[in-house]
């Protein structure tokens, strides 16, 4: 019945090599970005050198009104894992250049680990190189692991590298940390450059500030992060671009086909979510640097560690410039604590971002009882490139003509908020509050702006929604895309949360959209083409 096209390249954690080969991956199509016109303020005032040349990195801090800082921010509520050995980085301090390995034979100490919220024991044994029957003492093969159990796990890395701690999960997902955060009165107290920059995206003027607020949410990025480092690498947030600087590429990934501050952040968003997700499910245990220098991750960081080493380490050549502009004086670590106070502490109020014990809430299939529909992909990325494999894709079975509005109705999976319906987007929050980055969150993409439910309405259970349609995005067969999100994490189908509708689980293929759903012995195949065995019925 249909065949998705990905509007986004896949960009390798090694962003020096893939950036000259930016490849097209089948996927279910979310909205496509081109590089409108620009507009630059002409007002010149004061120049900030912008501090991310690799010969130093001295970055102009500057005071933020305290009224526009967040009040969690503000809290300090202790250390955020005092039982997990995180250790983060003092400004200026040393931090180990290269990854030693293990000699051979050689009798080398254990590691003692305290589980973080989020692992599992099968990612567990990926970080470490080990066996999972290799972990002591014994833990569940299936599920999230609770937090706080100190572990034994062999050492066969050797002394990893880059130990330090740099920010954490909540930090660098759109999550409860930074729910208030208004971005644009920021912005405008700010008064940098960034408050008077506005570009052109999907034939819609949209300021510096909307443009950073879009990202975020799409993305599920958090805006602050993506504010610390526009202001490390441009010098825009608080102050002016220097004289010589190239407008068009404020971040400097310089991608001919990602010109202007939208597709600059969402470049910088797809690597942090590489190394988010990456490292969440252990396919990521590596960095390799621009000068082919392979370092293997430290086993015992975080996730939002790991994403923020990735994406720094793609600018610089040697690992000294990158720890310096890391970790160093003058650098985004630093940056951000002076723009948002430290984010550890911060952090403390809201993590872990998985309490113990956490299982998705019951949910059905998003359309009506009785109606016969099709499984046309099975769990693939939830939204661009980086983000987990955590979409399913089902197509109404009606004979309607490809990409037609179909009279069919999406609805409602769980009783909730409606806090987004636009470009094809319903995003509808379980919990209530009205916030995305908190609680349960279902993202319906592929609803067709006829009958399209509005903002602000609360929905029960198998409340129609909007009609399935190819808006949104490329597709060539009506759809609907619907992904999940807690606590503002994408979250995996075949993962430790599995993804459950009206009973049936989710079962990932060897490759993206293929796939099963299981209930009671019976089993539908993902098709495209929705041919026989991808048939569902509520």
């Amino acid at each position: 019945m249909q065949k998705h096209l990905h509007s986004f390249s896949n960009l390798a954690p090694w962003f020096t090599l893939s950036i000259l080969f930016l490849v097209f991956a089948q996927a279910c199509n979310l909205p496509t970005r081109q590089p409108g016109g620009l507009l630059f303020p002409t007002e010149q005032s004061q120049v900030v050198t912008p501090p991310h040349q690799s010969q130093g990195h001295q970055a102009t801090l500057f005071p933020i009104p305290t009224s526009i800082i967040p009040a969690a921010s503000l809290t300090p509520a202790g250390l955020l894992y005092p039982f997990s050995g995180l250790q983060t980085a003092t400004p200026g301090t040393a931090v180990p250049e290269m990854w030693i390995t293990a000699s051979p034979g050689e009798d080398t100490p254990p590691f003692t680990y305290w589980t973080q919220p989020g692992d599992t024991l099968t990612v567990l044994a990926a970080r470490f190189n080990v066996t999972p029957d290799q972990i002591t003492p014994a833990q569940p093969s299936s599920g999230l692991l609770p937090p706080g159990q100190q572990l034994t796990i062999p050492n066969t890395l050797g002394e990893p590298a880059y130990t330090s701690a740099a920010l954490p999960d909540s930090a660098v997902i759109y999550s409860p940390l930074a729910a208030a955060f208004q971005t644009e009165a920021f912005i405008t107290q700010a008064g940098g450059f960034l408050s008077t920059y506005g570009e052109q995206v999907d034939e819609q003027w949209l300021s510096g500030a909307e443009i950073v607020q879009r990202v975020a949410l799409e993305s599920s990025i958090n805006p602050q992060l993506l504010l610390a480092f526009l202001q490390f690498r441009s010098g825009w947030v608080l102050g002016q671009p220097a004289e010589s600087a190239n407008l068009e590429y404020p971040i400097g990934f310089y991608v001919p086909e990602y010109r202007g501050l939208y597709l600059e952040l969402s470049l910088a968003v797809k690597e942090l979510n590489i190394g988010y997700y990456g490292w969440r499910e252990g396919t990521l245990t590596e960095l390799v640097l621009p000068n082919y220098t392979h370092t293997r991750l430290d086993p015992t960081l975080n996730a939002g560690s790991v994403a923020t080493q990735l994406l720094t380490s793609i600018f610089y050549l040697s690992p000294s410039d990158w720890l310096d502009a890391l970790y160093g004086s003058g650098g985004l670590l630093e940056v951000y604590r002076a723009m948002f106070v430290d984010p550890w502490q911060a952090a403390a109020s809201v993590e872990p971002l998985f309490p113990e014990g956490l299982a998705q809430p019951p949910l059905e299939l998003p359309f009506t009882p009785g109606e016969y529909w099709s499984l046309t992909s099975g769990p693939h990325i939830s939204w661009r490139t980086g983000t987990p494999r955590g979409a399913l894709d089902f197509a109404p079975i009606t004979g309607e003509p490809p990409c037609a509005v179909s009279a069919a109705w999406v609805t409602a999976s769980a009783s909730g908020l409606v806090t987004r319906a636009e470009n094809g987007l319903v995003v509808l929050d379980l919990d209530g509050d009205g916030y995305e980055q908190t609680g349960w969150v279902l993202v319906y993409m592929h609803i067709a702006g006829q009958d399209r439910i509005p903002v602000g309405t609360w929905v029960e259970t198998d409340t129609p929604l909007g009609h399935p349609s190819c808006e949104g995005g490329q597709a060539t067969g009506t759809h609907v895309h619907i992904a999940r999100k807690y606590n503002g994490e994408w979250l995996a189908a075949d993962g430790p949360l599995p993804f459950v509708l009206s009973g049936w689980t989710a079962h990932a293929g060897k490759l993206s959209y293929e796939g099963t759903l299981e209930k009671d012995g019976k089993i539908v195949s993902a098709q495209p083409d929705g041919s026989s065995g991808s048939t569902i019925i509520r």
